[in-house]
């Protein structure tokens, strides 16, 4: 097999399982409520400070109107608190609940297990190689994803 046939599985691969495994680590009696997509937005929430949905939303690479479906879901199975502005009642700002922030202490386990994991395989300067290698990777794929958009905003 070529190097180019070897990345593509590698990299196909590698995308499906950490997908699949992760589905199948945080998902748990606990938290069977919740999608992977679920567990995305309350990391991206995070638990410190509120944030309003645009920051949110920006983080996560999708829109307001998009981000709203998923905040409603997660407010009516009591994971997130939505709560008005005081300066500005237009504004909306997102919090973990005490069961939100459960869910989020339980998916970052699973991230630091994930890390450590690759840490303890690699040496010091294959883990900088790793990160500089993956930093171009996501740098692509943001890239990618940025002339999606721009397309999508074109008129025929």
């Amino acid at each position: 097999m070529d190097t180019y046939q070897t990345l593509n599985e590698v990299l196909v691969n590698l995308f499906r399982d950490v997908m699949d495994i992760e589905q199948k680590a945080i998902i748990t009696e606990e938290y069977k409520d919740l999608t992977n997509n679920d567990m995305h937005v309350i990391e991206a929430i995070g638990i410190g400070e509120a944030r309003n949905m645009s920051s949110i939303a920006r983080l996560l690479s999708v829109t307001v109107g998009t981000l709203t479906i998923a905040m409603n879901s997660l407010v009516k199975k009591g994971y997130v608190i939505r709560e008005r502005g005081t300066a500005d009642r237009r504004e909306v700002y997102i919090s973990l609940s005490e069961k939100g922030r459960g869910a989020y202490e339980h998916h970052a386990r699973f991230h630091k297990a994930m890390i450590d994991s690759v840490s303890e395989e690699l040496d010091e300067e294959e883990m900088e190689m790793l990160v500089r290698t993956l930093t171009k990777l996501n740098r692509w794929f943001r890239g990618w994803q940025d002339h999606c958009h721009e397309g999508a905003d074109r008129k025929p």
